[in-house]
């Protein structure tokens, strides 16, 4: 068959095909593939990454590749000459090998000295710390007639009350996310929000000892070619990073950051390299508070005054260190046999702290108490560092008649407890733990009057809530709003990619997410100390958020 026959044929199947499908009235048309979705893409910064270079170590090299080729003719006194020479280099090259290891030793200790802005900004330029200065503003003291808690506040009735947190959640219902960024390099541990009602100034402290420093709603800089993008990926307003703890591993994570209850342009960090230290920003300085030997500093609070500062750590430990005074005179107290990952200082009577430990216990110690543990004259001898108070010493103590009221209650849970807090107003607590569940207590003011356990010691409320965070994640807290003039509430990351907010009563009063644009827990959390409707939250890669109003 020939190819013009072959082509005629064709044709001819092809239209009896045709009218076939005519006849019985079959359309063709065939469907179109649905474009895949793609993955939203995670906020990308528009900066970059400065690494530090690592110091190049001489490198020891045989003295047999190294010697030249002796001349066969060479007499005894050159050969002896040339051997010197050669000893000589071979001395320098591993003195200097000797003194690069010893300076790469000395880089990775912690810094104990006071440290300027321009140490801290090291990857920055001369603009970028320019801007940082004009956006923490002018030295000026916090407003000392705000608003303080109180132990009776928002104790309403039943109407009134569920008329307040309908209200409060009607508000927070409205928060969007406004901002993103990636203010740290790695994974968020620690949040606090500033007090400044004109800016959204929010800082956070991650694995590697740095402090993210993020002006939220500023105006963002001009963009280049390179870094422009989708509204969707580019980053809102401006942020910093301080390499404010070392050296800049995971030996440094930063556990807390709190701001000086007197002065909002000074901050407090503690970290994991064993140290404390505190940034003014008026002076540009940080400067080292504390500083314990092989032990972990898990978190730190202040009492309203400022003066003071309980500090826990991994070892069971919890201190007290008056700021005003040496830090030899602080004392160590052993509290539990295993670590305490949080302290609270009740805001309205300072005397009452809250510890949360790996031991599952939850305790609320009367400080006045602890301070009249009485230490054994052979240990004032032998003191040079902090006053050890032993487990041993604290148990003797707790049997005797002065000291059953040493501890006012206690809350076994059914796993590890990760944080407890008290609320803004000294009334309520609220911790999470690894039972998955989040307890609430309400205490009645009257208990802390009485020099005496409190009759009673149980929670209002348990709200299932998943803490299974893993080694990846940073661990979930219940962290309660600090604006005492709104109905308490606190924040919490979820495992679903939300950031809920719960009442003190333990109603869920918002449950903040967008699927599209937040694709990872948001681990940390924390709320501004006087604007209602504004919160923050960080995620493992270092990514953040800011929530409010979409009018804001």
């Amino acid at each position: 068959m020939s190819d013009s026959d072959f082509e005629a044929e064709r044709e001819a199947n092809i239209a009896r095909n045709r009218a076939l499908i005519a006849q019985l009235d079959i359309s063709l048309d065939i469907p179109k593939k649905r474009p895949r979705e793609k993955n939203p893409k995670p906020v990308q910064p528009s900066k970059r990454v400065k690494r530090e270079s690592t110091p190049v170590v001489p490198l020891r090299q045989s003295s047999r590749l190294r010697r030249t080729v002796a001349d066969p003719n060479e007499s005894p006194a050159k050969r002896r000459k040339r051997e010197q020479e050669e000893e000589a280099l071979r001395q320098k090259l591993e003195q200097e090998r000797l003194e690069e290891e010893e300076r790469q030793r000395e880089a990775k200790k912690p810094r104990h000295q006071d440290l300027d802005m321009k140490t801290l900004m090291d990857d920055m330029d001369v603009s970028e710390a320019a801007t940082l200065t004009s956006a923490l503003g002018p030295a000026e003291e916090r407003d000392q007639e705000e608003y303080a808690g109180d132990h009776e506040a928002f104790a309403y009735e039943d109407k009134e009350e569920k008329a307040a947190i309908s209200d409060l959640k009607h508000r927070l219902q409205k928060m969007k996310i406004v901002a993103r960024a990636k203010v740290t390099q790695d994974r968020v541990y620690c949040a606090a929000y500033h007090s400044d009602i004109t800016k959204d100034l929010i800082f956070f402290g991650d694995k590697h000892g740095q402090l993210g420093i993020w002006d939220a709603r500023a105006a963002p800089d001009e963009e280049d070619d390179e870094n422009a993008g989708s509204s969707d990926t580019k980053e809102n307003g401006k942020y910093w990073r301080l390499q404010l703890h070392w050296p800049a591993t995971a030996k440094s994570s930063i556990s807390e950051i709190k701001f000086d209850p007197t002065n909002s342009h000074r901050l407090y960090t503690s970290a994991y390299d064993c140290t404390i230290r505190s940034l003014d920003f008026t002076s540009g300085v940080s400067r080292e508070e504390y500083f314990m030997e092989d032990t972990l500093i898990c978190s730190i609070d202040l009492p309203p005054s400022g003066n003071e500062m309980w500090i826990s750590d991994a070892g069971g430990g919890l201190t007290h260190l008056d700021l005003r005074e040496d830090k030899s005179k602080a004392r160590w107290y052993q509290l539990s046999d295993q670590k305490i990952g949080s302290v609270s200082i009740n805001p309205v009577d300072p005397n009452f702290v809250l510890t949360a430990s790996n031991s599952r216990v939850l305790k609320v110690w009367d400080v006045r108490k602890l301070a009249k543990i009485a230490v054994p004259h052979d240990k004032h001898a032998k003191h040079v560092g902090p006053i050890e108070i032993t487990g041993e010493d604290v148990e003797a103590y707790l049997g005797t008649m002065q000291g059953k009221s040493c501890v006012r209650g206690e809350w076994r849970h059914d796993k590890s407890v990760s944080s407890a807090y008290w609320d803004p107003h000294g009334r309520r607590i609220v911790s999470t733990s690894y039972d998955d569940t989040i307890r609430l207590w309400d205490i009645n003011p009257d208990f802390l009057q009485h020099d005496k356990p409190f009759p009673t010691f149980r929670p209002v409320a348990h709200l299932r809530h998943n803490c299974q965070t893993g080694k990846w994640l940073t661990i979930l807290k219940a962290r309660w709003s600090p604006n005492t003039e709104v109905y308490p509430h606190f924040t919490i990351g979820n495992m679903q990619h939300s950031l809920d907010i719960f009442s003190c009563k333990g109603d869920l009063l918002a449950r903040l997410s967008d699927k599209n644009l937040v694709t990872a827990v948001q681990a940390v959390t924390c709320s501004h100390p006087k604007i209602v409707e504004r919160a923050a939250s960080g995620n493992a890669s270092g990514r953040c958020i800011l929530w409010a109003p979409e009018d804001t």
